[in-house]
């Protein structure tokens, strides 16, 4: 069983997820509601019959964003009281979907990905700890923190991104799993790293050293703890203006993409290389809801190609080895792309209409028998 805590800003709301680990519905209870900022709050939610509005604040950076239910991948529903007070969401799949969770999930146990869930970040963010500290709304002893029992996420513990993996069959470690065993990442083909900001030197150096990291999330890798087993807790060690205002990246990390942290709408999200790691230029958190290509990415064997195969397919678009690459991009098949796709294509090019926008373009082709 995982228990999951959402904990949302401007107003404390404090979210638990309850959800057994084989089952397809996740459920969040909501405590506390009251209209004042909450200490370490990331985001707000408004349900209603047709949108989802989230006020995202994060490092006292406020975007709201608007995502009509009508796209999201998953049933996202609202539970309220006789007052019409939010007391519950409930995730899970929807079931006029379920071909296309066939052909976005994993096979269970499979190991060609595993995500990492950053319980020592949650860990940071909790009250009482780093944030206080960095607020210096306490002396240096909020500085060692306990490690979760449970998992009690946030925004700024990428909750819905763990678990709309989860929904779709990823396997799943924590950070003390990898600090206690290194080589737990080896079996797997492929490493997602979410927002996992604090970690110890030991999961540092296997993360980095796998040989294939898509870093999902930003600002991750960003600052040294150490855990003590014993007391069950991490204290942190070097990183995030610590030990002095100095240090940012407590590892030196030459590959930090931490100014990509406060783009939470992600409308241009884009996988690019990064030395020998994948990355993303936003923060997913919400888009991952309702981003079917972003998902779908992460199985491809190299999901920094998207952009760059639109490319090719406008330089030449009558080559059928470059016609097959782009529509294998969207898990489609054909021998022919209409010539008018390309104003499209030049749209996406130009971030005036999102990836997701042609993906369905091409499956709409493609359920018409016009490819061929």
């Amino acid at each position: 069983m995982w228990e999951l805590s959402y904990k949302l800003s401007t107003l404390s709301y404090v979210l638990l997820f309850i959800a057994g680990l084989c089952t397809s519905s996740y459920f969040l209870f909501v405590h506390d509601v009251h209209a004042e900022q909450s200490s370490n709050g990331q985001a707000s939610f408004t349900i209603t019959k047709n949108f989802i509005e989230i006020n995202s604040t994060t490092e006292g950076t406020i975007q709201t964003l608007n995502i009509p239910k009508a796209s999201l991948l998953f049933d996202v529903i609202g539970h309220t009281d006789q007052n019409g007070n939010l007391l519950s969401i409930s995730v899970q799949r929807k079931p006029e979907l379920q071909n296309l969770y066939k052909d976005l999930e994993l096979s269970k146990g499979s190991h060609d990905a595993v995500f990492v869930y950053p319980s020592f970040t949650q860990a940071a963010y909790e009250k009482g700890g780093f944030y206080d500290f960095y607020r210096k709304n306490c002396d240096s002893s909020c500085l060692t923190v306990p490690i979760p029992t449970s998992v009690n996420g946030f925004q700024s513990s990428s909750i819905f991104g763990a678990w709309s993996l989860k929904l779709l069959n990823y396997s799943y470690v924590k950070d003390e799993d990898i600090d206690k065993n290194p080589d737990i990442l080896k079996p797997y083909k492929r490493v997602i790293v979410l927002h996992n900001e604090y970690v110890t030197k030991k999961e540092f150096d296997a993360i980095t050293s796998h040989p294939d990291v898509v870093f999902l999330y930003p600002n991750a890798l960003y600052a040294e703890v150490k855990a003590d087993y014993s007391s069950n807790t991490i204290t942190l060690v070097r990183g995030h203006d610590y030990p002095d205002s100095t240090v940012k990246n407590g590892f030196g990390w030459q590959y930090d993409n931490s100014r990509f942290e406060y783009n939470v709408d992600c409308d241009n999200w884009n996988f690019y290389r990064s030395g020998e790691y994948t990355m993303l230029n936003c923060y997913p958190e919400f888009k991952i809801l309702h981003a079917e290509q972003l998902i779908r990415s992460l199985q491809s064997k190299d999901p920094t190609d998207l952009l760059d195969d639109i490319n090719n397919w406008l330089r030449y678009p009558n080559d059928p080895s470059v016609i097959a690459e782009l529509l294998s991009d969207y898990d489609i098949s054909g021998k022919h792309v209409p010539h008018w796709v390309s104003n499209s294509g030049v749209l996406v090019i130009n971030n005036e209409i999102s990836k997701t926008d042609f993906a369905h373009l091409l499956k709409y082709l493609y359920d018409k028998n016009m490819l061929n």
